[in-house]
């Protein structure tokens, strides 16, 4: 299960209204790793400022990078992310995540982070099964 759904959350779904705030709390909550990967590079952008912020650790176990799939695998859940934090997403593996501002300085950075040439240049036998 991606998240862990609080009883009233679940009413608000059944109902057909889902108050975005609430949704995003369950996220924190459920996906605490990747919500503090998302928090500190946005964080780090704001703070180094740039193109984008972005992590290349590796998570510290696969709790942790089920963590970052689910929520970066999910439309909904993405999307919801980068509406609270004003931010564009980017994945690439299982870890490299980047953060990039939403005006069009960094639409450049973020062609080139999410192309074909820049998924095969971040290959390394170490990701192999990640």
């Amino acid at each position: 299960m991606s998240l862990d759904v609080s009883p009233a959350l679940l009413e608000q779904a059944e109902r057909g209204e889902v108050d975005e705030a609430d949704f995003v709390d369950c996220v924190r909550t459920s996906l605490p790793y990747a919500w503090e990967m998302i928090s500190s590079l946005v964080a780090q952008l704001k703070v180094d400022g740039g193109n984008f912020a972005d992590n290349q650790t590796p998570p510290p176990d696969e709790q942790a990078r089920g963590q970052l799939l689910r929520a970066l695998a999910s439309d909904a859940i993405r999307g919801a992310l980068q509406r609270h934090f004003g931010v564009r997403l980017a994945f690439q593996n299982c870890h490299r995540v980047a953060v990039f501002p939403l005006d069009a300085s960094a639409d450049e950075s973020l062609t080139r982070f999410t192309s074909v040439r820049g998924q095969l240049l971040n290959q390394s036998p170490e990701l192999r099964d990640c």
